[in-house]
């Protein structure tokens, strides 16, 4: 099982690098999710979360969008993997796990880092989660 750390990681990149381990096989952790950020403009960033929330369908129809960081993640995982319904996207999909922070049983474990220093326009997911 591979251990990753989300601090500092790019959503984008991250998403990309878990769903195509996944693909090959590999059962993954993602740590830290509330940390990882979105690159580009804030007030964007927030208002394009804000308007898929409030698109929900009527009653018990989708598609729903989560507040919480770790299934923001995840979600963006999905996107990444060819069909996550059925078949081996399916199966990839069910091998990864998010957690919003680190639990007892990660806490010893070798992580991998994900993110280096952004320095540009970016957002971390526990601060869209929020709002």
């Amino acid at each position: 099982m591979k251990v990753i750390d989300a601090k500092g990681a790019i959503l984008g990149r991250l998403s990309s690098y878990v769903a195509k381990e996944a693909l090959k096989g590999e059962e993954l952790a993602i740590l830290n999710c509330r940390e990882a950020i979105i690159t580009g403009n804030r007030k964007n960033i927030e208002e394009d979360f804000l308007a898929r929330r409030r698109r929900t369908g009527t009653g018990q129809t989708g598609p729903k969008v989560s507040k919480l960081s770790h299934l923001i993640v995840k979600r963006a995982i999905r996107g990444m993997l060819p069909n996550h319904r059925a078949g081996r996207g399916k199966q990839a999909f069910q091998r990864i796990k998010c957690y919003p922070g680190i639990p007892k049983e990660f806490e010893s474990m070798k992580k991998i880092t994900a993110g280096k220093g952004f320095k540009g326009k970016h957002i971390e997911v526990r601060e869209v989660s929020s709002k």
